[in-house]
């Protein structure tokens, strides 16, 4: 649960950190992005819920790295990362910059920009202090089953694991716990054989530095993902939603999101009814080629125009921003209406 409020002293945002939240719900069903829903169904054994009160002034923020504050997962280690990098905005204007440039580009976007808010990359939205391994975990945990069933497993992952006096609060399992956890205990919490080896080498990755909150933090998109592609469990579309959702990155496109297509096409002037009943076997509603070329223009803040792009193709996106949007699968983002 977060709430935030506003001091009308230096624009100061206090956000209220309750207990962990919920896990990947399934991506189809919630109806806007920015929401999250509170985890009713953790036990008490490991919950141990804290309200941490952050004061969060405005701090630089740049188009071309992470926006997002991260956490180690270390187990002694609850100090948030600070981002140091050449930024041509705050975390207050950079939105405002991003929504005036689409603009200049695409005057037609006005409606969509007006009709919708978007809170991923508002200055609360970029205050969300994010759990890079968690987030990952999570999303992992999440493919391809149901929203519920996703919290009810990743309630019983948590509860595989006892907390020491030093561990993070509210409490989930380092790296090194992960990997020392036999995998016949991992598949008791209703992993499968798959999901345990992938939160498993997801878990190798950031013990051996590959994955750390200051490569996610400073690396190059490309670098990110080329890293995160590298994790058993995690592909291209997988790592492209997590810079977005997860690192607060705001130029990510991604050409494979469903959603995106057909928002595109139909923003575009393109019949996506027709599109569809007229597609036969594995078809699209726009190419890669003219979705790269017709989003150039949009750079440096493509992410802001794929979520322009999704409310113009309706299409849900809640679930990928609980826990950062990592998971992998069949499930992508997909338009609600034919």
């Amino acid at each position: 649960m977060v709430a935030t409020t506003r001091s009308k002293v230096n624009g100061t945002i206090t956000k209220l950190l309750g207990a962990s939240k919920a896990g990947v719900t399934k991506r189809t069903k919630s109806s806007s992005a920015g929401g999250r829903k509170p985890d009713s169904s953790r036990k008490t054994s490991t919950q141990i819920p804290t309200t941490e009160v952050v004061e969060v002034r405005e701090k630089p923020a740049s188009p071309h790295g992470t926006n997002a504050p991260l956490i180690a997962p270390q187990a002694n280690s609850t100090a948030v990362l600070l981002i140091k990098q050449d930024a041509s905005a705050t975390t207050n204007t950079i939105l405002d910059q991003a929504i005036v440039h689409l603009l200049s580009v695409d005057p037609s976007l006005k409606l969509l920009v007006e009709s919708h808010d978007c809170g991923i990359f508002s200055a609360e939205g970029l205050a969300e202090l994010v759990h890079p391994f968690q987030s990952l975990v999570s999303g992992i945990i999440s493919q391809q089953v149901s929203g519920a069933a996703a919290r009810t497993i990743k309630a019983r992952f948590i509860d595989l694991f006892t907390p020491t006096p030093t561990s993070q609060q509210p409490f989930f399992p380092t790296p090194e716990m992960v990997v020392a956890c036999p995998n016949d205990k991992l598949r008791s919490a209703g992993l499968s054989g798959r999901k345990a080896e992938y939160v498993v080498s997801l878990a190798e990755h950031f013990i051996d530095g590959t994955l750390s909150p200051e490569v996610l933090a400073t690396a190059p998109d490309a670098e990110v993902i080329e890293k995160l592609i590298k994790v058993r469990g995690i592909g291209n579309w997988s790592a492209e939603m997590f810079l977005m959702f997860g690192l607060k990155r705001m130029d990510v496109f991604s050409t494979g999101d469903l959603g995106i297509q057909r928002g595109m096409a139909a923003h575009f002037g393109k019949d996506v009814a027709k599109l569809k009943s007229g597609g036969k076997g594995k078809w699209k509603y726009m190419s890669e080629a003219d979705m790269l070329r017709l989003s150039e223009g949009f750079k440096p803040y493509r992410s802001l125009f794929m979520w322009y792009m999704w409310r113009a193709s309706d299409v849900s996106v809640d679930a990928l921003t609980e826990d950062g949007g990592a998971a992998k699968g069949k499930g992508k983002a997909k338009a609600k209406k034919a």
